[in-house]
């Protein structure tokens, strides 16, 4: 069972909405995996860059702490969250390993949001939203701080799991916080396990959107973005889960879309009201629920099943396929062992590709199910990866963990183009705006850009 968080869910920081795209101007990349939280961006990347000759790097800046959150992108600022230790030299352990016990008895920190200049690389500014002890321990891959912020151009929204939920401006000045509770996640089995919390908020519409399903009663909530107020929050019995929600607006109804183990849903976006859900998954969800293609694409591992799930959003009441059912009135296609654990995929033209959490690139006709082509990409001790895969240019980029991030050309055909090697662990999902690619190691963050 341990294996189960081998690789460690903490990257989410994991996704949000199909509509914001009219919201989004092109050079954003708002939240987790980007504008409709679909992991496509805009211009055009390097294929190739070299961190020690500065070969299409047009900044790097060191930034203190340790955290698994994704830099997030609006305007002429950048931002990004992390948690500052008293002690030196935080314990992290990446790559491949059985044990998922807690890093123990951790000192006390500092939990901060930090806004840069997009053009320089300079922080701007760096708020401390909470310092103390943590309240929850953490697993050895993860962080205190694996949720990316979200930002609607208006303020800028950071959540710390049990340390508090935390809305800026975009100069910084805090206009509110929020306790939402010791939020303490783990495997169902064994909730002694502490593994820390990874879901990120979500902002839309004036509102924002956390996921916390974590022991002892989990939930999902909406409250109001200009005061924090809550305006609904349902109740959900399911395991934990690091996963982000994702918002989609319709022609006939706005949804909150959530993974799960016993519970895959989706929620009225005014109400809260649950519209349908579907049980059966792995016991560990992470990635994230996203939209294109006009299905609803949602994986998750460990244990019995890898499932891959294509649903219709109009999906309506209880969608779980019966025994040997490929498809239903509100699945178009499903696969039981093909799923990604850690990573969510990305859907970029009209191919799916699942990254596994392995090295393992497996690609499909998002529409039909049809699969493409299916390799090991990653290969060796260091041949993982967490981060979520990314596109723009005609080009998908795959993070590994050691910091090997491989692009591979778009198309039914496999094609790698180049390596390019960061010399440092990669664990958070990069972002892409207006051909720039923004890339977070341990220690630094990087504008990669022609």
């Amino acid at each position: 069972m341990w294996h189960g968080l081998k690789r460690c869910v903490f990257l989410a920081g994991t996704a949000w909405v199909l509509s914001a795209a009219a919201r989004s101007p092109a050079q954003n990349w708002p939240s987790f995996r980007g504008p409709n939280g679909s992991g496509v961006g805009t211009g055009t990347p390097p294929t190739t860059w070299n961190i020690e000759t500065g070969e299409n790097v047009k900044w790097k800046t060191a930034i203190p702490g340790l955290s698994h959150a994704s830099p997030i992108v609006w305007g002429e600022h950048v931002f990004l969250a992390t948690a500052v230790s008293s002690e030196p030299d935080p314990h992290l352990k990446v790559g491949m390993y059985g044990s998922g016990k807690p890093v123990p008895d951790e000192p006390k920190h500092e939990w901060r949001v930090l806004c840069l200049d997009r053009k320089t690389g300079r922080i701007l500014w760096q708020k401390t939203a909470h310092a103390g002890t943590p309240k929850v321990k953490r697993h050895p891959k993860a962080t205190q701080a694996n949720s990316t912020p979200a930002t609607d151009g208006k303020r800028v929204v950071a959540f710390f799991g049990s340390e508090g939920l935390y809305c800026y401006d975009m100069s910084g000045t805090l206009l509110w916080k929020k306790d939402l509770g010791t939020l303490d996640a783990g495997p169902y089995n064994a909730p002694d396990l502490q593994w820390g919390f990874a879901s990120s908020p979500v902002l839309f519409d004036d509102r924002v959107i956390v996921q916390c399903d974590v022991h002892g009663g989990g939930f999902l909530t909406v409250l109001d973005a200009d005061t924090g107020k809550e305006i609904w929050r349902t109740a959900r019995d399911d395991v934990s889960t690091w996963s982000t929600p994702t918002v989609y607006v319709g022609d006939d109804r706005s949804q909150v879309i959530v993974n799960g183990y016993r519970h895959i849903g989706g929620y009225d976006l005014r109400s809260g009201q649950e519209l349908w859900k579907l049980r059966g998954g792995g016991d560990v969800p992470v990635p994230t629920p996203f939209v294109a293609q006009g299905l609803i694409f949602i994986t998750n591992a460990h244990g019995r099943m890898r499932p891959i799930y294509a649903i219709r959003p109009s999906a309506a009441g209880d969608i779980t396929p019966a025994a040997g059912e490929s498809s239903n009135a509100s699945i178009a296609w499903w696969r039981d062992k093909r799923g990604a654990y850690m990573p969510t995929p990305v859907v970029y033209g009209d191919l799916l590709y699942v990254g596994d959490d392995r090295g393992i690139l497996t690609t499909y006709d998002a529409k039909s199910g049809e699969k493409v082509y299916r390799l090991r990409v990653i290969k060796g001790q260091g041949g993982a990866y967490t981060a979520s895969p990314v596109a723009a240019g005609g080009k998908v980029f795959l993070t590994g963990e050691d910091g090997d991030i491989l692009v591979i050309k778009a198309g039914r055909k496999y094609e790698l183009l180049a390596t390019n090697s960061m010399n440092a662990i990669c664990m958070a999902t990069p972002a892409i705006a207006d051909g720039q690619l923004f890339v977070r190691t341990k220690s630094h963050l990087y504008c990669i850009a022609e």
